[in-house]
């Protein structure tokens, strides 16, 4: 008596199709032939399984099942004929691919090989510190980094001046083979020619056949306004160059921004300390701000006290995308004397002794709030 399908896949039968194929994932990986090589029990439960899901998870099949049981895919039930069921194909269908057994290498990360023909070069990663004002500003800058680039003496191709590549014999230029395993087949790179579908028989002196070389090479990146720590700028075709004329890959640069001594940066705004005389915080009057654009002038009112934050629309970060900047907060710190003469001391004295608590709130609030404590 053939098994239930539920309980093949361990779900309930009230499972949704998401329950359904989440179930599958997981058995189906655990019992793919390519992880367990040579077991029979092994291969037998991944035909299992497939056949599970190529039923549940079609809506019409399921409803079919959960009415007639197996008998609705048999010559006896009002199904007709049972289906005909490729356990790797449902494989392929789940965790995509082409089908094969390089789709379970390469949803593991294995190297069996869908591969064919010469490969692109690498990608490559820079990361560059830049100044603050560069950030801000933008500049163009150039960097040298190591890659391999394209053999100047045979421009690419890997072979010897006056020859060509042949055509590889075992692959018959497809850059594949196919092995057969079990019940299904697998492809895998050809070992002849390392799936490039072609032999060099002369190779170049220079390269060894490869085509490329490892220089130092100069490139020059231009940093847009705007950029932050952890931008990664993209510039195509400067990564390494390809195999035997295949397209290179891309360089992408990481930018770390140095802080800045004056400003710090909170996304699009800007925030900076200013110490103010006693005598302007007291009195008030019109203070120089720095900005990224120069420098502003502030009015600040009388009795100002640190802490306040004056906010300067428009003065902080240019947009990388143009939409317009940010602000700059400047934050108050008033700043007390720390040298004065001994005359002007005494002056000072006498003339703060005339002040009473009225002028100083803040300190009269927090003795009041903390008068239980200090009884």
């Amino acid at each position: 008596m053939s098994k239930d399908y539920y309980e093949i896949l361990g779900v309930d039968r009230s499972a949704d199709a998401d329950q359904i194929k989440k179930a599958y994932r997981k058995l189906a990986v655990k019992y793919h032939p390519d992880k367990n090589p040579g077991n029979a029990d092994a291969e037998e439960k991944f035909k299992e399984v497939s056949a599970a899901y190529e039923v549940l998870s079609n809506p019409e099949k399921r409803a079919r099942y959960d009415q007639f049981g197996h008998d609705a895919f048999t010559q006896a039930g009002r199904g007709g004929g049972g289906p005909t069921v490729n356990p790797f194909d449902i494989f392929s269908e789940v965790f995509g691919g082409g089908g094969g057994g390089g789709i379970f290498d390469s949803f593991f990360g294995g190297g069996g090989g869908g591969h064919s023909g010469p490969r692109s070069g690498a990608d490559l990663r820079y990361d560059m510190e830049i100044d603050f004002e560069d950030s801000i500003f933008g500049a163009d800058k150039k960097i040298q980094i190591p890659a391999l680039v394209m053999c100047d003496t045979c421009k690419g191709s890997g072979c010897r001046k006056g020859t060509s590549p042949k055509t590889c014999s075992q692959c018959g230029g497809r850059g594949q083979v196919t092995m057969a395993q079990g019940f299904f087949s697998i492809r895998q790179a050809c070992p002849t020619c390392h799936g490039s579908g072609q032999m060099i028989e002369s190779p170049c002196q220079t390269c060894s056949g490869q085509g490329r070389v490892r220089k130092r090479k100069n490139i020059q990146i231009h940093i847009p306004a705007g950029v932050d720590s952890g931008a990664r700028l993209r510039v195509s075709g400067e990564g390494e160059t390809g195999e035997r004329g295949a397209p290179p890959g891309d360089l992408y640069v990481v930018l770390h921004v140095r802080e800045d001594s004056v400003f710090k940066r909170h996304g699009g705004d800007l925030s900076c300390d200013l110490p103010v005389r006693l005598e302007q915080a007291l009195f008030g009057g019109k203070v120089i701000v720095p900005t990224i654009g120069g420098k502003a002038q502030i009015k600040i009112p009388a009795g100002t006290q640190t802490g306040t934050v004056f906010r300067l629309r428009g003065k902080g970060v240019p947009s990388v995308r143009g939409a317009g900047r940010g602000d700059l907060h400047v934050r108050i710190l008033v700043e007390t004397p720390s040298k004065i003469s001994s005359k002007v001391r005494t002056e000072l004295e006498e003339t703060l002794k005339k002040l009473d608590d009225s002028s100083y709130p803040r300190q009269k609030d927090f003795l009041q709030k903390a008068k239980t404590y200090m009884n």
